[in-house]
């Protein structure tokens, strides 16, 4: 069954204005320290950038903290609405239990950040996650307000016992983006309209001109982004589909494509581009920043629901997200400049090249 096309958020697209329910019991003052918990994945963090934002405009004198996971960190090393950036490494501290004398160094460094917590003297903590190890990273800032979403709303319901100010975002907060939002009522902060903000590095924009101008892709080049890899394989277009697509905006939209790969997806990617009639170029191994900087230089991205979607939507890059187990509604890249097209049936393979063709031929606008 095909998918169709849809705007990533309610209401079409439009950036909405997030209004919570009344609050019965509003947060004391002060507010002049304030952390936010969100470690993972990628794409969940970008889409919690609208949140520090918001505290940033509401508080502009407030020294705000985010607690992320190590790999995802470097998305908000020197973001201007951050004082801090507190690396959680929850994933090392896993593969050290497992090794003799691991679990002794993992509650060293659990001990280490349990300390930089209090040292911190939070006055409120925000849980963004609703897992376990989030409220309990959340209920070890000590902050005497620890808001979270309510226990039916949480991905892990006892993650509810760290938190004592509960959200239940409203029926209008369909999309993540906008339930992340809501739990910044009791703060007394509502009726945002969700902004991204991703630094631009100076090197990375660097990096990225090189490599453009080493390729000849001259500013204004149709130059469209194809990222196959994701994290799970449920989420996965087929590789067949994606080079199909490939060949048709190359003969019939002039566009130049750019393969994307992360981690062990080199030879997803030299899979595609093998047999197209017009070769398509390979990214160079990248960091987040210098992705972010590659993605702006790009007319287009067609990814399935993972990270990189996400953060090119957060540069403005027009997008077209492939869904098929994750809802698009709730999911899917934020923005006016954003389509999803949405399995009928749940499954990636669902989704034919045709449709994905002609969305994207929108997304780029008439031939020039």
């Amino acid at each position: 069954m095909m998918g169709t096309v849809a705007a990533a958020g309610p209401r079409q697209g439009l950036h909405p204005v997030i209004t919570a329910r009344p609050h019965p019991e509003p947060v004391p003052t002060p507010t002049q320290r304030i952390g936010i918990v969100k470690l993972s994945a990628f794409g969940d963090v970008v889409h919690a950038l609208p949140v520090a934002r918001a505290l940033r405009r509401a508080f502009p004198g407030a020294h705000v903290s985010w607690m992320v996971e190590a790999r995802e960190s470097g998305i908000l090393t020197g973001h201007p609405d951050l004082d801090a950036v507190i690396p959680v490494d929850s994933r090392r501290w896993r593969r050290l239990i497992g090794r003799p004398r691991g679990a002794r160094q993992a509650l060293g460094e659990l001990d280490g950040l349990r300390a930089r917590l209090r040292a911190a003297r939070f006055d409120v903590a925000l849980d963004l996650q609703g897992l376990i190890k989030s409220g309990v990273l959340t209920a070890l800032t000590r902050a005497p307000v620890r808001i979270g979403f309510c226990r039916a709303r949480c991905r892990e319901s006892l993650s509810a016992l760290f938190t004592n100010r509960h959200v239940t975002p409203p029926p209008t907060a369909v999309h993540v983006v906008e339930q992340y939002l809501a739990l910044l009522e009791p703060l007394g902060i509502t009726g945002v309209r969700p902004e991204f903000h991703v630094p631009v590095d100076p090197a990375a924009e660097r990096r990225a001109d090189e490599f453009a101008r080493a390729h000849g892709i001259a500013r204004g080049r149709r130059l469209v982004a194809l990222n196959p890899g994701t994290a799970r394989q449920s989420k996965r277009w087929p590789a067949s589909h994606f080079r199909a697509v490939a060949e048709r905006l190359a003969s019939e939209a002039d566009a130049r494509m750019l393969l994307l790969w992360g981690p062990d997806e080199a030879s997803l990617a030299r899979e595609i581009a093998s047999g197209l009639s017009v070769p398509p170029l390979l990214a160079p191994p990248t960091d987040l920043r210098e992705l972010a900087s590659l993605l702006r230089r790009c007319a287009l991205m067609i990814s399935g629901d993972t990270g990189p979607l996400h953060l090119a939507a957060a540069v403005g890059t027009p997008c077209l997200g492939l869904f098929g187990p994750t809802r698009a509604e709730r999911n899917g890249p934020y923005g006016a400049h954003c389509r999803v097209l949405q399995s009928g049936d749940g499954t990636m393979a669902a989704l034919e090249p045709g449709p994905v063709v002609s969305a994207a031929r929108e997304l780029l606008g008439p031939d020039r």
